[in-house]
């Protein structure tokens, strides 16, 4: 079990309304007036409490999460995502980019390091500072976590950072595995965006291998 040291006083979720990020909460206003039935607020982490991996992207997408509600559901990401944790055994039912489509996790949790919407998907470092407290919360809370699966280099930067190590002793790479002082392990993916697939930086076989490998370290 990993060792968590000055946990914040803060839930593993924030609040939908959440104001801590000024920029962010004036992009959520300007996308409730133009897309009134958006979720648009702080997307949720989605999965199995007992999770012993937890997998880990940026943010969410505008017409994706901060549509639906739910991390990745409704994005192109999410497409390969959940097909491929299916594949893997740990989700049941049948993803339709729809929150209420009966898709289950087991033994995995999905979140984002920065939970609202940020303009051209691109969070600043305040803001990914700002809901630091809430992913080492959500972190903590997970008494069986094991793995952390970073979707993508900023992912993986900002999970070394949440620790206060240094990049230079864990560096990126896709399919890299590193064992944190911490006890948790820590692998890398290329993200599964549209970009990264269509040309094939990310291929489905390669998403996968990745993800056996995470099942390696939890058997």
């Amino acid at each position: 079990m990993a060792i968590f040291t000055d946990v914040p006083n803060v839930p593993p979720e924030p609040a939908a309304d959440c104001t801590l990020c000024p920029r962010l909460v004036d992009f959520r206003e300007a996308n409730q007036a133009a897309y009134p039935s958006f979720f648009n607020g702080a997307v949720p982490s989605f999965g199995d409490d007992d999770a012993r991996i937890l997998v880990i992207g940026l943010a969410p997408g505008l017409k994706g999460a901060n549509q639906t509600g739910r991390p990745f559901t409704g994005d192109y990401a999410g497409d390969l995502l959940y097909k491929c944790l299916k594949i893997m055994g740990w989700a049941k039912g049948t993803y339709d980019k729809r929150p209420d489509d009966g898709y289950t996790l087991k033994d995995i949790m999905i979140t984002n390091a920065v939970r609202c919407v940020p303009p051209q998907n691109k969070p600043i470092g305040s803001e990914v500072n700002n809901c630091r407290p809430f992913l080492i919360s959500r972190m903590a809370s997970l008494p069986n976590l094991k793995v952390l699966f970073a979707l993508g280099k900023i992912a993986h930067d900002t999970t070394i950072r949440t620790f206060g190590y240094r990049l230079a002793e864990y560096k990126f790479a896709h399919e890299a595995v590193h064992r944190l002082p911490n006890g948790l392990v820590l692998v890398n993916s290329y993200h599964c965006s549209r970009y990264n697939v269509n040309t094939n930086r990310l291929t489905e076989a390669m998403f996968l291998s990745a993800l056996r490998l995470v099942e390696q370290e939890i058997k």
